[in-house]
């Protein structure tokens, strides 16, 4: 069955396309949450994030030197970064532990991820500096993002957007509770 599309008032011509508004992402567009300089005083997100709880700060994880936080404008369901509490811009400057910690709770993410939510792969990276595409450079993040056979449909593509299917509070407590332990 064919219907004829709405007449959709404020959107330009009509068309058959049915809009699906995502206001929360121009928060992000608009630099919602972005320092106001490099350093960590400046208004960091990630040195703000480890003192709030972990419903409040969408942290999954924490460990010693690095923690596991829900993107909070994720590029799929259950993107997951891993940030060091230290405020460092460049993946060289980590030392040994923090190294060896964040290339640690990446595998549990992975675990996680898979567990909770069946991720078929991942992609899994750091942009390191503004002119690598990195949203906060001042502070480093690894992202990982998990992925699905056939999850780039038609939203990405014809509607430049992505559509999330679950609130990120309950992501969040999902993967907590499939955090592999020691």
């Amino acid at each position: 069955m064919t219907t004829q599309p709405e007449q959709q008032i404020g959107v330009g011509t009509q068309d058959a396309f049915q809009r699906l508004w995502t206001p929360h992402r121009m928060a992000y567009i608009q630099g919602e949450n972005k320092p106001t300089g490099p350093e960590a005083g400046d208004g960091c997100p990630f040195c703000g994030i480890p003192e709030m709880s972990d419903q409040d700060g969408l942290v999954v994880a924490r460990g010693r030197h690095v923690y596991a936080v829900l993107n909070l404008y994720p590029y799929n369901g259950g993107h997951l970064m891993v940030v060091p509490y230290r405020h460092v811009a460049d993946y060289t400057e980590l030392d040994g532990p923090e190294t060896a910690e964040l290339a640690d709770l990446t595998k549990r993410a992975m675990v996680a991820l898979r567990k909770a939510s069946g991720a078929h792969g991942f992609n899994i990276g750091m942009n390191q500096g503004a002119a690598a595409g990195a949203g906060i450079a001042a502070h480093l993040h690894q992202h990982i993002v998990p992925r699905w056979g056939g999850d780039t449909n038609f939203m990405p593509v014809v509607g430049h957007t992505k559509v999330l299917p679950q609130l990120l509070a309950d992501t969040r407590q999902m993967l907590a509770d499939a955090w592999p332990v020691d």
